[in-house]
């Protein structure tokens, strides 16, 4: 199962909304092995991949970081930035080099709060994010750890 993709997301947008998130966009470019973010840290931005991959790990004590979930073209990196505390619940990492259209989440946060109709678009679609990763990781971890795996038991 995808999760929505971003590009889902913007075409669902109102033109005038698109125009004025895309414009607050930043191109930027990362190589292969970057860590984007940490378990933790302060989530301040977010990212919108246009070329590569990105892992989504997740730390377990006493053990190597289980990845969750690997991201590409038209995906959004990063949710913590909308709710508060607006720490990073996951960490990711760039598994190829990567473009991507970065934005700040404090000017997001903010054009959301100015236009509701726009916030309430972006945080439905990222609730929808949201519950998909949620689901991607309980399915890895039980995968990874659990004596029979995942095996469909829900």
């Amino acid at each position: 199962m995808n999760a929505p993709s971003t590009a889902g997301m913007l075409r669902a947008l109102p033109i005038e909304h698109r125009q004025r998130l895309m414009h607050l966009a930043r191109e930027v470019s990362f190589p292969q092995g970057i860590r984007l973010f940490h378990e933790g840290g302060r989530a301040d931005r977010f990212w919108i991949i246009r070329t590569g991959t990105i892992a989504l790990d997740m730390h377990v004590p006493g053990r190597r970081a289980a990845v969750i979930e690997t991201l590409g073209p038209d995906e959004l990196v990063g949710w913590s930035w909308l709710f508060a505390p607006h720490s990073w619940h996951l960490g990711a990492e760039t598994t190829t080099p990567v473009r991507a259209y970065e934005f700040d989440a404090m000017a997001v946060r903010a054009m959301c709060h100015d236009n509701p109709e726009l916030g309430l678009a972006v945080a439905e679609w990222v609730g929808g994010i949201v519950a998909h990763r949620l689901r991607s990781a309980r399915t890895r971890l039980l995968d990874l750890y659990a004596p029979y795996g995942s095996g469909g038991h829900r």
